[in-house]
């Protein structure tokens, strides 16, 4: 028989135990939606919606067609969907064959945080939607009564109103703000500006709290030196991995000062919880590593053109009697898809990576993102 003493010593010896086997730690967050707010890294469709479609052979890869998608196949936002066990987010504003059940996604091609740039639909207009939306949702399930077919018919394709404050709201912006600085302006105005654009995402997340958003999944902006659209107009300061070296730092000065940002919001909005996420450190690895993870040379891509014609990738071109247009052979060689955007095959790389929580700070997976301490 076990005296007094020596059962709470076992029951302490087991509980010890399980947490060295794993069974100690915060269960994941069992997220119910999630909402995205981005620009082409993470659109699942809303510029094909919007204005122009995102033709063949974008998406042959995985899908088997086009689906919105500047890739061949799955975007990092897929693999975070698929992570969660959750669909593939449906485009905000795609009116065919969507459903919200489970989350939407405001991220448009092209979009920026600042307005201006590339797209109409830049951070604001994107958290507007939201608005709207999350507006709607609620109201019509407060008019309808729960229990009729109608509003199971209604529910069955939209979030229900308790959704959205357990939701896991991810961003992927801030490439276009630079991008769109680097063509228009000189490097020194570029980085001026930085304060404004994350003083308007600051903006942006803050209205989201207000509107009972909790838990944040950040991105920080890649290595745009690194894309082979940026190598080929800018290679007058290149690094040893043959990346535009100041477009580069510029990256990282704003990813720095991005940081900073979510530990102020971090401190002032007391209820949320923020990750941040270094997609850079982990896209750049990638890069640095090419060859020995099975790629060819990071400055080619598979389709398109930019040398000498510009072919947008699904279209194609004869010059001089020379076909320009068709994609490469096998877009799994290949980091870059279509000189701005990353392949599947990369993008699979680089979500295994973050997933993790390896490149987050503080290092939480995302399935216990909700976990995650506020002051780490």
């Amino acid at each position: 028989m076990y005296s007094s003493v020596t059962l709470p010593f076992l029951c302490l010896v087991l509980i010890q135990l399980l947490g060295a086997l794993g069974g100690g730690g915060p269960t994941g967050c069992g997220f119910s939606a999630i909402f995205n707010f981005g620009d082409s890294n993470s659109d699942t469709g809303a510029i094909s919606a919007a204005l122009s479609e995102v033709a063949a052979p974008n998406g042959e890869t995985f899908f088997g067609h086009p689906s919105g998608r500047f890739c061949d196949g799955r975007l990092i936002i897929d693999f975070i969907a698929e992570d969660l066990k959750l669909p593939y987010l449906s485009a905000y504003l795609d009116s065919i064959e969507t459903n919200f059940r489970h989350g939407a996604n405001f991220a448009t091609g092209g979009s920026s945080i600042r307005p201006g740039g590339y797209s109409p639909f830049h951070l604001g207009i994107q958290i507007s939607q939201f608005m709207r939306f999350k507006s709607r949702v609620t109201d019509i399930y407060n008019r309808l009564n729960v229990s009729t077919e109608k509003t199971s018919a209604f529910g069955y394709r939209m979030p229900r109103p308790h959704d959205f404050s357990k939701a896991l709201y991810t961003f992927d912006i801030g490439q276009n703000d630079l991008a769109y600085g680097f063509q228009h302006s000189a490097v020194e105005q570029v980085i001026a500006s930085i304060p404004d654009i994350l003083s308007q995402f600051s903006q942006a997340v803050r209205q989201l709290y207000e509107e009972g958003a909790r838990v944040f999944w950040v991105h920080n902006t890649g290595p745009i030196g690194c894309l082979p659209y940026s190598i080929i107009y800018d290679n007058s300061s290149l690094d040893q991995n043959g990346c535009v070296r100041p477009q580069n730092e510029v990256a990282q000065d704003f990813n720095k000062q991005l940081k900073d940002r979510i530990l102020q919001l971090r401190a002032q909005l007391s209820a949320a919880v923020f990750t941040y996420v270094d997609v850079y450190s982990a896209k750049y690895s990638l890069i640095s590593e090419a060859k020995d993870q099975g790629f060819v040379d990071p400055s080619s891509f598979c389709c398109g053109s930019y040398y000498g014609y510009h072919i947008d990738c699904g279209k194609k071109a004869i010059v001089n009697g020379t076909v320009y247009g068709n994609p490469c052979e096998d877009p799994s060689k290949h980091i870059s898809w279509d000189g701005i955007h990353y392949s599947e095959a990369a993008n699979k790389w680089v979500a295994s990576r973050i997933l993790g929580g390896s490149f987050s700070y503080p290092a939480v997976p995302i399935r216990k993102s909700c976990h995650a301490s506020k002051n780490p």
